[in-house]
């Protein structure tokens, strides 16, 4: 009869450590001991393994362990029938490559549409330990975690899917490859990193506001100019203007009262915005003509009333 390690408590037997975690072709090595009188103690392993000795020490040592999915147990013979403690092994290796891709996309994206993002990391093991995060800027956006049991060195994919706005536009996003080992394994965990994916988004010209009206004065700019990608083209519309213009900035100081509506165009849309001129300078010089008049006027007949109440001959 044997006892395993499920019963170690019946099992005299202590490892040192009590699990391990070693890189792929690493070195490990690990002590079994005993306080009771024994027949016999040792190490079965498909690599390294130790035979049984007298003495109350037996390690288990290998210089470049390559065995995926090994099992090594330390046995020991004594009153008892037979028992063993195994020793849970955990190899590891970091992923060849991790990469970043957009899927079956290229170019520019157009904002408000929807993009899936691909992240591919080669050959890591185990996958169960394995996390892809993935990064806009220095932000985790979203996480992928794998539940697969195999030992041996797989590939895997994870996807994220994106709708870029114009606030995306030149946004860098890149994906991380993590093992996460437990408390015996390497500290910080092992990660892989991706190059950079730069993230270009079109977008239509938008004003902050479609209206704007200004007072005119002898320094007059009506400036239209608008974020857009691409790079937008401008044109005016004016009873007033006589003439084609082209640029985003209108200057001039001979501009009449009246609307002025600039459009910026790009290959995702149009946008207008209308600068309404009005010319309180001449409203303010009337303002003030008529005001001066009706003073003079309420001038003139307190003056005649005064006069004619102050006169001897007055008829009351």
């Amino acid at each position: 009869m044997c006892l395993t390690g499920t019963h170690a408590d019946e099992c005299p037997l202590q490892l040192n450590p009590q699990r391990v975690v070693v890189r792929y072709g690493g070195s490990v090595s690990v002590n079994c001991s005993t306080s009771v009188p024994h027949k016999g103690m040792g190490w079965e392993a498909s690599e390294g393994a130790v035979s049984m000795t007298k003495d109350s020490l037996t390690t288990w040592r290998v210089s470049e362990l390559r065995e995926w999915g090994i099992e090594p147990s330390c046995y020991i013979n004594y009153n008892k029938p037979q028992c063993t403690v195994n020793l849970p092994v955990t190899i590891y290796k970091t992923p060849d490559s991790v990469s970043i891709s957009t899927v079956n996309h290229t170019g520019p994206m157009m904002e408000r549409n929807q993009y899936e993002l691909q992240c591919d990391v080669l050959n890591v093991a185990p996958v169960q330990n394995l996390t892809v995060n993935w990064y806009k800027g220095q932000t985790l956006v979203d996480q992928t975690i794998f539940t697969d049991t195999i030992k041996t060195p797989v590939s895997k994919t994870s996807k994220l899917l994106i709708s870029p706005d114009r606030a995306d536009d030149g946004a860098q996003y890149r994906c991380e490859a993590k093992l996460e080992l437990g408390e015996e394994g390497p500290r910080p965990p092992p990660t892989n990193t991706s190059k950079t994916l730069n993230v270009e988004v079109y977008y239509k010209p938008k004003h902050s506001s479609s209206t704007e009206t200004i007072n005119i004065n002898d320094e007059l700019t009506l400036n239209c100019t608008v974020k857009a990608n691409p790079a937008p083209t401008y044109s005016w519309q004016s009873e007033h203007l006589k003439e084609t213009i082209s640029s985003s900035v209108l200057r001039s100081s001979t501009l009449s009262s009246g609307n002025y509506t600039c459009i910026a165009t790009n290959s995702q849309g149009t946008d207008r915005k209308v600068f309404i001129l009005i010319s309180t300078g001449r409203t303010t010089f009337w303002a003030i003509i008529s005001c001066g008049v009706i003073v003079a006027v309420v001038l003139i007949i307190a003056y005649a009333i005064y006069k004619c109440n102050a006169s001897p001959n007055s008829v009351i």
